[in-house]
C-alpha cells in the first residue's frame, strides 16, 4: 500500500519519532521527539504546537541549559535555517511541552523541525528533522456537507429491539486535471468509517474515529493523500458503519441508552496543485450510495454478518458502474460541533496465533487463542459459493466443552461470513470487535485448523511504556494479566470490557487505575481526551455521569465516580508533567464540587453515595455484592472521606491554575470536614472509624483524616481486620482497592502488602490465576458468583497494585511532575529477592534492577538526561556501600545526602549506575 500519514492538528497528541543526530560533543544525541497541539478554545482554530525532545546520553550528569529550535515550511527550508521559526538560543533546561512560537499555521500545513541543545557537558548536533501538521484550523472552511441515507431496507430490522442495520458504502469520481503538489483528505465518518483512494485503503485506523459524545462533539481525521492521487481520473469511496452512533439497542431502553440516529459523513479533500491553484472534493448530493453491500449488518456488541457474494469488485474504483445506485441524501448534521481528533486511532497492534482447535462433547469445533483479548479474527477458508461460516465468540467454555456466553447477556457475539466460492478467501470484519478467548466455529467447509485462524489484538495506538520481572511468579503473571486486560478496554476511551452488552466508559474502574495503566502504556492522550468527554457529558447543573460519554444515562451523583475527573486530571500531570488539563477543565470540577456541596452536604458531611465499596469479596460464593452489613463500608463515610481528599488536591489545583483565591476556601473546607467526619465516624472507645472494616479504616489513615493521637490505634485496628480477620487477603472493594497497597507500605507494612499481592487462594489476584484466568476479572470470585456480572476482562479490581510494582516494589516514583526527580525508594519485601523494572518517562528510559542474594545487595539504576533521582540505599552505614566498583561517597554523580530509616540517601545525576552493599 502507499503511503497515508494521519495528521493531528490538535491538543496533545504524541508523536513519537527515534532519531539518531551526529553527537557532538560529550556524545550527546537526541532522541523521541514530540509535538503536541493546543487549539484555541474559542473555534477549531489557531494551533499553538508544544514541541518536546528526549537527550540520549549514558554519560552522568547530563544537564540541559539551552536550546534552540528551528520550524519550516518544507524540509528545503529547513535545512537552509527555517521560514516559520528560529527560536535562537534559549536559556532553560525545559525540554518537554515547548511552546511554539513562529508564524501562524494555517490548514492543511506540514511543517519541519529540528533543535540542538547546549548541556552540561557540551552541545549536540542538530536533530535528524521531524514533522508535524494541521488540518482544518477553521469550522469556516468545510464546504462539504453532511450526506448519508436516513432509512433502513428489506435486509435490515431498525425498529426493533436489537436492530440490524447494513453499512453504507459511497463513491464519487473526478478529475485532478495539473501536477499535484499537496493533497490532504478530511472526513467524519459516524459511527465509524472506513476511507479509500482509487482502490487504496487510507491509513491503518480500525474503527475510527473515536467515540464521543456526539451531541456535544464530532471528530474528524486528517490524512495526506499525496501519494494516493493521480492526474486524470480518480474515485474516492467510503464505507459507514454504525457505531456508537446508531447503537442497535435504542428500541430496547430509550430513557438508558442514547441513540443520535442513522450513519452519516462529512468528507472534504482539498488538492493543491504545483502552480499554486487549488481543488475541493466535498461530500455532497453528487455522490452515490448503496448499502445493498457485503457487509449485511454490524455492531460491536453482535458480531458483523458479510456476504462475499454481494461483494462490488472495483466500487471505490475509477470506471465503476454505479447506475443502480442511489443518490446519496443530505441529511441533518450532528448536534455536536467539529473538533479534530485528539488522539490516534485505534489500530490492530498484535497477532495472536490459536494454541488449539478442540472439539466439544456435542460434536462442535471449538477455536482455543489460549488468552483473553480484545478484537476479531482473520480468517482462511475455501469452500463453495454461499456456504456460511458462523463464528460465536466467548470468555469460557461449559462443563460439555461448549463456549459459555451466558455472561454476555444478550450481545449476540457473531461473526457471520458467506463464501463466494472463488477460492481461499481472507476475511475479517470492519465495524466490530469482540472480548473472548474462545471461538465456536460452525458451517466451516471441512475441518476446521488453528492455521486457518490469526487472533487481531485491537487497541488505541500508543506505545508500551514498561517491563517488569521479578522473583515472584505470582506477580510476574498477574502484571501480564493486566496488560492484556489494560489493552483490551482501550477503545478510543476506556471501557470496563469488551465482551457483554455492556463496554461502557465507567468512570469509577478509572480513578487510580488510569495512573497505574500510565506505568505499562503511554496513555497521556487517551485520557486527556477522556477529560474532555467527561467535561462534554457535565450538566449545566453541574452534575457528572457514572459514565462518560453518557451513552448511559446515568447521573446518579455519586462522589468516588466522578471524581476521576481530578483523579486523572492530576495523573497526567504526575506521570507525564502536563498541567495543561488541570488549568484546561478547573473551571468544571470547581463546578461539580459546588453542585456535590450544594446538594449534599450536610453538617460538613457528604451524604450521597450510590455504590459503596463497589464488589469487595462477599461472604458466600454464589453472590455478587456482599449482603453482610459487617463486610459493607457506610457510604457517607466513603462519599466525605473523598470529597475531603479532592479538597485538598483542588487546593493544589488552584495554585497550578492561578486561581489563587480558592485555595484558602478549598483548605477551609477540608478542615471542616475532618473534624465533622471524625465527629461522625470515629469510634473513641474502640479506635476505629465506622464498622472498622478495612476500607472504613484506611481512607480516613491514608487521606490524613486521622488526628496523631490516634493515629497507632487506627492502624492496628487496620492490620488486625486484615490479617485476622481476613486472613492477609485483600478485602477490599474497587474503592477500597486503590488505596490499600499503597496505605499498607507506607506505613510500614510492605510484608503484608506483598502477601496479600502474592495469595494464590480465594480471594486474591493469584486466585484467579490459579482458576485459568489470562486477565483480569471483574468480581474477585468470578468462578462462583451468577454469571450475570462475571466479565472475566475487567481492570477495576487492579485498584493501586501496578502502583505499587512501580513506586514500591521497583522504586520508580515521580518526585516532580514528569519524574524530572525520580525518587528511588523501594520497600524490599523479605520474601521478594529481585526486581527488574523500567519505564519510558517523557525524559526517557528509567531503570530500576535490584537484587538481594544472602548479605549481598547490588541495584543498577538508570536515570534518563535532564532529570536526577533521589536514591534510598538499604544500608545505614554510607561508607560501605560501593557503586561501580568505588565507594560511592567519592563516585562520580553521586552525591550523600544523610542517613534515614535505616537508609542511606543519595542524589545522582543523568546516567548509568551500579550500587552494591555486602
Amino acid at each position: 500500500m502507499k503511503n497515508t500519514r494521519l495528521l493531528f492538528s490538535v491538543l496533545f497528541f504524541t508523536l513519537f519519532i527515534n532519531l539518531f543526530a551526529a553527537n557532538g560533543s560529550g556524545n550527546i544525541s537526541l532522541s523521541s521527539l514530540r509535538c503536541e497541539m493546543m487549539t484555541n478554545p474559542q473555534g477549531i482554530g489557531i494551533t499553538h504546537p508544544r514541541l518536546s525532545w528526549a537527550i540520549a546520553s549514558s554519560e552522568r550528569g547530563i544537564v540541559q541549559t539551552a536550546y534552540r529550535i528551528v520550524v519550516a515550511s518544507s524540509a528545503q527550508k529547513l535545512a537552509a535555517g527555517g521560514d516559520l521559526w528560529d527560536s535562537g538560543k534559549i536559556a532553560s533546561s525545559q525540554s518537554t511541552f515547548v511552546p511554539y512560537a513562529g508564524a501562524a499555521l494555517s490548514s492543511n500545513q506540514t511543517c519541519f523541525w529540528k533543535v540542538k541543545i547546549y548541556t552540561s557537558k557540551g552541545e549536540s548536533d542538530w536533530s535528524a528533522p521531524a514533522t508535524f501538521s494541521t488540518g482544518l484550523l477553521s469550522s469556516k472552511e468545510w464546504k462539504g456537507k453532511w450526506i448519508g441515507l436516513d432509512k433502513s431496507f428489506a435486509w435490515d430490522s431498525a425498529n426493533v429491539k436489537i436492530s440490524r442495520l447494513s453499512a453504507r458504502y459511497f463513491r464519487k469520481e473526478f478529475a485532478l486535471p495539473k501536477k499535484i503538489k499537496h493533497a490532504y483528505a478530511n472526513i467524519i465518518g459516524l459511527g465509524l468509517y472506513e476511507l479509500y483512494i482509487n482502490g487504496q485503503r487510507v491509513g491503518k485506523q480500525v474503527l475510527a474515529p473515536v467515540p464521543t459524545n456526539y451531541s456535544a462533539g464530532v471528530k474528524f481525521n486528517t490524512f495526506d493523500v499525496t501519494t494516493l492521487l493521480r492526474n486524470g481520473s480518480n474515485a474516492v469511496g467510503t464505507i459507514l458503519g454504525n457505531g456508537r452512533f446508531f447503537t442497535m439497542r435504542q428500541n430496547f431502553k430509550p430513557y438508558k441508552i442514547r441513540n443520535w440516529g442513522m450513519p452519516r459523513m462529512l468528507f472534504q479533500l482539498d488538492v493543491e496543485y504545483t502552480d499554486g491553484t487549488r481543488q475541493l472534493i466535498v461530500s455532497d448530493d453528487s455522490w452515490k450510495v448503496t448499502s445493498d453491500g457485503p457487509i449485511r449488518t454490524n455492531n460491536e456488541y453482535d458480531g458483523e454478518e458479510y456476504d462475499a457474494t454481494k461483494e462490488m469488485p472495483g466500487w471505490n474504483k475509477t470506471g465503476f458502474n454505479d447506475k443502480k445506485w442511489a443518490s446519496a441524501e443530505l441529511v441533518k448534521a450532528p448536534e455536536g460541533k467539529i473538533e479534530p481528533q485528539l488522539t490516534p486511532n485505534m489500530q490492530i497492534m498484535q497477532m495472536v496465533k490459536p494454541v488449539a482447535v478442540l472439539r466439544s462433547k456435542s460434536g462442535k469445533y471449538i477455536l482455543d487463542m489460549g488468552q483473553n483479548m480484545a478484537g476479531w479474527l482473520r480468517i482462511s477458508v475455501k469452500g463453495k459459493k454461499g456456504d456460511e461460516v458462523t463464528l460465536r465468540f466467548a470468555e469460557s467454555l461449559d462443563a460439555n466443552g461448549d463456549v459459555d456466553v451466558v455472561n454476555l447477556r444478550d450481545a449476540r457475539s457473531k461473526d457471520k461470513y458467506k463464501l463466494s466460492g472463488k477460492g481461499i478467501e481472507v476475511w475479517q470484519p470492519h465495524f466490530t470487535y469482540h472480548g473472548f478467548r474462545y471461538v465456536e466455529i460452525t458451517g466451516w467447509p471441512g475441518i476446521p485448523v488453528k492455521e486457518n485462524f490469526e487472533g487481531l489484538l485491537i487497541y488505541d495506538e500508543m506505545a508500551s511504556a514498561s517491563s517488569f520481572t521479578s522473583s515472584a511468579t505470582t506477580l510476574n503473571q498477574i502484571y501480564r494479566n493486566a496488560w492484556w486486560g489494560i489493552a483490551s478496554n482501550y477503545k478510543g476511551m476506556p471501557v470496563d470490557c469488551p465482551q457483554r452488552n455492556e463496554r461502557q466508559p465507567w468512570l469509577g474502574d478509572r480513578g487510580t487505575g488510569s495512573y497505574g495503566e500510565s506505568f505499562l502504556f503511554d496513555n497521556y492522550s487517551v485520557y486527556t481526551k477522556w477529560l474532555d468527554d467527561i467535561e462534554q457529558s457535565q450538566r449545566e447543573d453541574g452534575s457528572i455521569p457514572d459514565v462518560s460519554p453518557a451513552y448511559w444515562n446515568y447521573y446518579s451523583d455519586n462522589v468516588t465516580w466522578p471524581s476521576t475527573f481530578q483523579f486523572v486530571a492530576d495523573m497526567i500531570y504526575r506521570q507525564y508533567g502536563d498541567k495543561s488539563p488541570i488549568v484546561a477543565h478547573y473551571p468544571s470540577m470547581k463546578k461539580w464540587m459546588q453542585y456535590m456541596s450544594n446538594k449534599y452536604m450536610k453538617d460538613y458531611i457528604m451524604t450521597k453515595d450510590s455504590y459503596g465499596d463497589w464488589c469487595m469479596p462477599p461472604e458466600s460464593p454464589e453472590l455478587i455484592h456482599a449482603k453482610d452489613s459487617t463486610r459493607l463500608t457506610d457510604g457517607q463515610l466513603i462519599a466525605s472521606a473523598y470529597y475531603f481528599y479532592l479538597c485538598n488536591l483542588m487546593a493544589k489545583f488552584a495554585s497550578l491554575s492561578g486561581n489563587d483565591a480558592d485555595i484558602a476556601y478549598y483548605n477551609d473546607l477540608g478542615e471542616k470536614i475532618k473534624t465533622a467526619f471524625n465527629g461522625k465516624f470515629y469510634n473513641q472507645d474502640k479506635g476505629y472509624y465506622g464498622n472498622n472494616t478495612v476500607s472504613a479504616n484506611l481512607f480516613p489513615f491514608y487521606f490524613g483524616m486521622v488526628p496523631a493521637d490516634n493515629k497507632a490505634r487506627v492502624l492496628d485496628n487496620l492490620i488486625k481486620k486484615i490479617t485476622i480477620d481476613n486472613k492477609s487477603h485483600i478485602s477490599t472493594g474497587l474503592v477500597g482497592g486503590q488505596w490499600i497497597m499503597r496505605g499498607l507500605t507506607e506505613t510500614g507494612n510492605a510484608n503484608l502488602a506483598y502477601t496479600i499481592a502474592t495469595q494464590r487462594d480465594y480471594p486474591s489476584w493469584g486466585y484467579m490465576i490459579e482458576k485459568g484466568a489470562t486477565a483480569i476479572w471483574e468480581l474477585w470470585n468470578g468462578d462462583t458468583a451468577n454469571k450475570w456480572m462475571n466479565s472475566q476482562n475487567h481492570v477495576m479490581l487492579l485498584g493501586d497494585l501496578l502502583i505499587w510494582y512501580y513506586e514500591n516494589l521497583a522504586g520508580i516514583k515521580s518526585a516532580e511532575p514528569g519524574f524530572a526527580t525520580v525518587e528511588m525508594n523501594p520497600a524490599f519485601p523479605k520474601d521478594l529477592s529481585y526486581v527488574n523494572a523500567s519505564y519510558e518517562s517523557v525524559y526517557g528510559k528509567i531503570v530500576s534492577d535490584w537484587k538481594k542474594s544472602g548479605n549481598e545487595f547490588t541495584w543498577n539504576i538508570t536515570v534518563p538526561a535532564n532529570t536526577k533521582a533521589i536514591v534510598h540505599i538499604p544500608s545505614s552505614a554510607s561508607n560501605q556501600i560501593m557503586e561501580s566498583g568505588k565507594a560511592a561517597l567519592s563516585a562520580d554523580g553521586v552525591k550523600y545526602l544523610h542517613t534515614e530509616n535505616e537508609r542511606a540517601v543519595f542524589e545522582i545525576s543523568s546516567g548509568e549506575y551500579h550500587f552494591s552493599v555486602k
